[in-house]
């Protein structure tokens, strides 16, 4: 089996330390070629494989402010699909552009939609369901109007995120500073239980960030660490008391989530998007609908045996576990041939 493995050209893939997509199109490669699987990655010139990495892209235009991104994207199709023919099957990790070449070769196409972001895109899907098999990354983000082949959880490397039976008694914030991921909501239930709240992650909204959050930002009792990648990602989703995933939009998944859930965190998360797919209410966290009952959710948290998180994340969200339902996922559709 040969699968030519589409990355986005955001960033690397892997990424450095954000880059969603990249992050699990980078996992799913690495587990399919460790299985035997024939995979060439297009991805950027910087990327990183141990399949076969073919690249026209010289940097992430999220990195390099030389890079014009809708010319470079289109490069990048083009690249591939000059190739198409080499391969059994194209798996699309980089949203709807690719669709539109879909009818021009005669390899069968997946795409992960790594989200569906609104109808909106609805045109550059719809048409193409007879074409390309779509997968869902949890059921809550199905849209009513597609057809999908699957629904296909993200899965990480379990041991890259070591089990740690006490934790602290801090709290965590861990994403995108956006008004979406609640961060502002975090720094309040933190405030209101007393504790001292650890942040991390990209500022995708300066307004934000400089209006809402940075004022409440003191070193001490609210921390602000940064964007955290590697060891340090590891040690601070590992050693706090919880998770605050807060978020006020459906989040298709949330990888913080089940990172936390490895390393033994509890999460508590408002009950939106995917989060009851991911979250066992009461076992391996909670699942809120209001900042009063997050506050309350903080105060049980001893009820949470953190050895019940690290086993929900092995049994549920390993990277293997993603590899064998999309290597399943494949063979379906080359026997359909």
């Amino acid at each position: 089996m040969k699968i030519a493995m589409l990355a986005p050209i955001s960033w690397r893939t892997p990424p450095r330390h954000y880059g969603p997509w990249e992050l699990v199109t980078s996992l799913l490669t690495e587990a399919l070629v460790a299985r035997g699987v024939d995979v060439t990655l297009f991805a950027t010139a910087d990327s990183r494989t141990a399949g076969t990495l073919s690249a026209v892209v010289p940097a992430p235009y999220s990195e390099d402010p030389s890079i014009d991104a809708k010319v470079w994207e289109f490069r990048h199709l083009a690249h591939l699909f000059e190739r198409a023919g080499e391969f059994d099957l194209i798996h699309n990790q980089a949203d709807f552009p690719a669709h539109a070449f879909s009818h021009l070769v005669p390899t069968p196409m997946v795409t992960t939609i790594h989200g569906f972001s609104s109808d909106r895109i609805l045109p550059m899907y719809k048409p193409y369901e007879d074409r390309v098999h779509y997968v869902a990354i949890s059921d809550a983000d199905r849209s009513p109007d597609l057809r999908y082949a699957a629904t296909i959880h993200h899965g990480i490397p379990i041991a890259d995120f070591p089990f740690d039976a006490n934790g602290s008694e801090d709290l965590l914030f861990f994403g995108r500073i956006h008004p979406d991921k609640g961060v502002r909501e975090a720094i309040d239930v933190a405030q209101a239980t007393g504790r001292r709240l650890l942040m991390a992650g990209i500022v995708q909204d300066e307004g934000y960030h400089r209006e809402r959050v940075a004022p409440m930002i003191d070193g001490d009792r609210v921390v602000y660490n940064g964007p955290l990648g590697g060891t340090d990602r590891v040690r601070a989703l590992g050693g706090a008391k919880a998770l605050l995933h807060l978020i006020n939009f459906d989040e298709p998944f949330g990888l913080s989530v089940i990172e936390a859930l490895a390393c033994g965190t509890p999460v508590i998360a408002m009950r939106r998007g995917s989060m009851g797919e991911l979250i066992d209410h009461g076992v391996t966290g909670f699942l809120v609908d209001s900042l009063d009952e997050a506050i309350a959710a903080v105060d049980r948290l001893d009820e949470i045996d953190r050895a019940a998180c690290r086993k929900a994340a092995v049994d549920r969200f390993s990277v293997e576990r993603m590899a064998d339902a999309y290597i399943e996922l494949y063979r379906e559709i080359l026997a359909q041939r």
